[in-house]
């Protein structure tokens, strides 16, 4: 991998701190959440941001 540029880390490092907290949040409303619909959707939303986390992740690696 060809070495990332300071603005360009520093933008994963914004884009990986985003999903984190996306992933944090949407977790925090399934276990709130009493309506099995939401809180089946609520979860696949929150899966989707941790697939996108680990896959800036793989990329820094």
């Amino acid at each position: 991998m060809a070495s990332l540029t300071v603005q360009e880390l520093q933008a994963m490092d914004r884009h990986l701190a985003s999903e984190q907290m996306l992933v944090k949040k949407y977790v925090s409303l399934s276990v709130s959440c009493t309506d099995p619909q939401l809180k089946a959707k609520f979860e696949q939303i929150s899966a989707r941001h941790q697939d996108h986390f680990n896959r800036l992740i793989k990329h820094l690696e």
